[in-house]
């Protein structure tokens, strides 16, 4: 999954969903907000861990506010935190490095869903569908070393001192999320929905790892003492993501309502 390009998609999932939003549609009568809690974990997967869906899984959570077009199309709106680990000893790709790290990840996203089939919270007929999902969103990071040590005012990989003119990289970046999931009415005005969503980022430094070792080496650069610059430390051609998995539970409130939407949730 790493090395896939997949901004297309939730690029194409959110434009539809604006234009649905304003434009209206057959079943833009049925309008409703829907805010919840979401609980689960996260990973991330980057140079210190290629291609292992799960691994190192921490903690998640967050909240979210849907906006239901109608009974295929919504609008969400989320901030989620957690917490990704990696370890080159758990790696295919240069994995006597040494190399360790930990970030949280403060996350909002805004995306765009769509229902395969329709659905209602509290509805007894369309009461569960699968749905998809793709945005974009702003997220935080700061990668530590085991011992609690921020690895980017260390310039690990010499960017304080402008070694083959690298700058400091910010940890501030953005990210396209996209997801799969289940939504299920629980009660009139209860949701559950079970989700899994990648975040394909513009950043590789989410692992404080990138490019080659610089022309020095510290035990926060080169924790083995025995790589010489410009070895390659990191994959600088593909860039860091991470995921989110689990629950959420959602409360709804009635923005429109007439018979025909009526009609449809019984």
């Amino acid at each position: 999954m790493k090395r896939a390009s997949a901004i297309s998609f939730p690029r194409t999932i959110m434009m539809f969903a604006v234009f649905h939003l304003f434009l209206g549609g057959p079943g833009a009568s049925a309008q409703d907000i829907e805010v919840g809690l979401a609980g689960g974990g996260c990973y991330y997967l980057g140079d210190l861990n290629p291609g292992k869906h799960f691994m190192n899984t921490q903690l998640a959570y967050g909240v979210l506010v849907r906006y239901n077009i109608d009974n295929r199309w919504s609008v969400k709106l989320s901030a989620m935190r957690g917490t990704v680990k990696g370890d080159a000893a758990q790696s295919t790709f240069l994995p006597d490095r040494q190399l360790t790290f930990s970030s949280y990840v403060m996350d909002i996203s805004a995306v765009g869903e769509f229902n395969f089939f329709p659905y209602f919270t509290g509805s007894k007929r369309n009461w569960v569908t699968p749905y998809v999902y793709g945005g974009f969103g702003i997220f935080f990071f700061n990668p530590i070393s085991a011992d609690g040590s921020e690895l980017k005012n260390l310039g690990t990989e010499g960017q304080n001192v402008g070694y083959n003119g690298r700058k400091p990289y910010s940890t501030v970046s953005f990210g396209f999320p996209f997801g799969i999931g289940v939504k299920m009415s629980l009660a009139r005005k209860l949701g559950l929905q079970i989700y899994w969503e990648l975040h394909k980022t513009v950043t590789d430094y989410l692992d404080d790892v990138s490019t080659t070792y610089p022309d020095y080496r510290n035990k926060y650069s080169d924790p083995t003492g025995t790589y010489s610059e410009g070895m390659q430390r990191g994959n600088s051609k593909n860039q860091d993501w991470y995921s989110f998995f689990g629950l959420s539970l959602t409360y709804k409130f009635k923005i429109v309502s007439n018979k025909r939407c009526r009609d449809l949730e019984n």
